[in-house]
């Protein structure tokens, strides 16, 4: 069996859906991009446009497989945000438009990720979530030292916050670079915005590393399932997947 991708973007219970997530195949690479523009400021919609627009112009522009990964990802999160700042620089600060980001890429072999805010990759192997990238949130910091437990977090009244994203300030915003993820043959990367991982059981979101049948349908049913959990109160449900067959 060929590697798969697939990628759903679903409004939820919302009047906008101001995410964007994109697949992009080239020779010898694939990008896999969550963005999700912040609701709580202006043009959330707009900020999470620009920002896919940007990182997939960037990716376009580099030999394939690219040559330094991690500089890569670094340098297309930098412009990206860039790109967001100038957006909203005629706008008072706690107005200008912002997002989060979760990017994967994945060329022989090995996957490299990187991610600002609560946009999250997960690397899924078998029934089960090998690895995912830690949010940049208040909760996060509180669920991995201990104070709060998982069952908690769902109505924890800072469950929304988040300590960082693109756009806003000038000054570059603390990202997350991974380092070399080698893949193994039936191993699933997964990125996604919040309105996809939130209401979701990490046992649920596994269920994509065992799919054996279309990867697109099971991320559609994941992602029903996200929106049928939150409901009424769903977010938008965005996710793009990759399932890796083996290197050819």
């Amino acid at each position: 069996m060929p590697n798969q991708s697939a990628k759903i973007s679903m409004l939820g219970d919302r009047e906008e859906n101001q995410d964007r997530v994109e697949v992009i195949e080239a020779d010898n690479a694939t990008l896999l991009i969550a963005i999700d523009g912040m609701g709580g400021h202006a043009n959330g919609a707009a900020a999470a446009e620009l920002a896919i627009q940007t990182v997939a112009k960037d990716f376009a522009a580099q030999s394939h497989p690219v040559f330094d990964p991690q500089g890569f990802l670094h340098l297309a999160i930098g412009l990206a945000h860039a790109a967001l700042v100038e957006l909203g620089l005629e706008l008072p600060i706690e107005s200008r438009p912002r997002a989060t980001c979760a990017l994967c890429l994945i060329q022989d072999g090995i996957a490299y990720w990187a991610h600002i805010g609560d946009s999250r990759i997960y690397h899924l192997r078998g029934a089960a979530v090998h690895d995912r990238t830690r949010d940049h949130s208040h909760i996060e910091v509180l669920l991995y030292d201990g104070i709060i437990t998982q069952d908690q977090l769902a109505d924890h009244p800072m469950r929304n916050y988040v300590e960082c994203c693109m756009g806003g300030y000038a000054e570059l915003p603390r990202m997350s670079i991974s380092a070399q993820k080698h893949l193994h043959k039936g191993d699933v990367m997964l990125v996604c915005s919040d309105g996809f991982w939130g209401p979701l059981l990490e046992e649920q979101l596994a269920e994509l590393g065992t799919a054996n049948g279309s990867l697109t349908e099971a991320l559609n049913s994941l992602g029903e399932a996200a929106i049928r959990k939150a409901s009424p109160y769903s977010d938008n449900t965005s996710a793009a997947a990759y399932g890796f067959a083996g290197v050819n």
